[in-house]
């Protein structure tokens, strides 16, 4: 049996907490919330939901699943597999078993869920979203060889391999840094096509214009740090 357990950053999501961890399918083991900060009732809400909430009071997505991940490394009994996914409910967290599959069938190391445009509901990423994910992708490319589409939140790693990254990234960088240093290390790892849809609420990040520029600010960094390393 393969163990998996799931991280969830969420800021001030009461609205949708419930409803991602409703339709978390019932092969997770845990549903971490880690409220960052929250001041609403999504701490309340995903009590009541049936997860695991932490609270980390430093405001940042990195700052979330770093708590998530270190509650994790307490257990004395730890999962094969980590999934981060989103609060927001921009995601379909049913399709967490195709997320998986290439993990757990062709032991693949990483796998993100791809924000294919076909899938995508109409205005549920905004340009400055697509653009990004554009540019970074596109440099990942050029500088690595990567085949990288999209830096989505919804994505799975063998836990192990996940503690191999060491990740650092407190705020917007995490997820480019997980794929940048993914690729240093060599780890084998794949796209799957996922729906997306208008999150419930409005983005922190890409919904401000401050989020945006740090957010853009925050990845292209990371990008030209390791490739200056290379």
């Amino acid at each position: 049996m393969t163990h998996i357990k799931v991280i969830i950053p969420a800021y001030n999501e009461a609205d949708s907490i419930a409803k991602v961890i409703r339709d978390i399918p019932n092969i997770v083991e845990e549903i971490i919330v880690v409220s960052n900060n929250s001041s609403d009732n999504t701490e309340t809400n995903a009590k009541k939901a049936g997860a695991t909430v932490l609270v980390e009071s430093n405001r940042g997505y990195g700052y979330a699943c770093l708590k998530g991940m270190n509650y994790i490394s307490n257990q004395p009994d730890k999962p094969d597999i980590i999934v981060f996914l989103d609060g927001d409910y921009s995601d379909y967290p049913e399709e967490l078993t195709k997320i998986v599959a290439p993990i757990i069938n062709d032991n693949i190391d990483f796998v993100i869920g791809s924000r294919v445009k076909q899938l995508r509901e109409v205005g549920s990423m905004t340009k400055p979203q697509i653009f990004g994910n554009w540019l970074a992708t596109n440099l990942m490319k050029l500088f690595f060889g990567a085949r990288f589409t999209d830096l989505g939140p919804f994505r799975a790693i063998k836990y192990q391999k996940l503690l191999a990254l060491n990740m650092e990234d407190k705020t917007y960088g995490w997820t480019v840094e997980m794929q940048l240093k993914a690729l240093k290390q060599k780890f084998t790892y794949t796209e799957i096509p996922v729906n997306y849809r208008n999150r419930i609420g409005v983005s922190k990040v890409s919904g401000t214009i401050k989020g945006a520029i740090f957010a853009g600010i925050k990845i292209l960094g990371w990008i030209f740090k390791y490739s200056i390393k290379k």
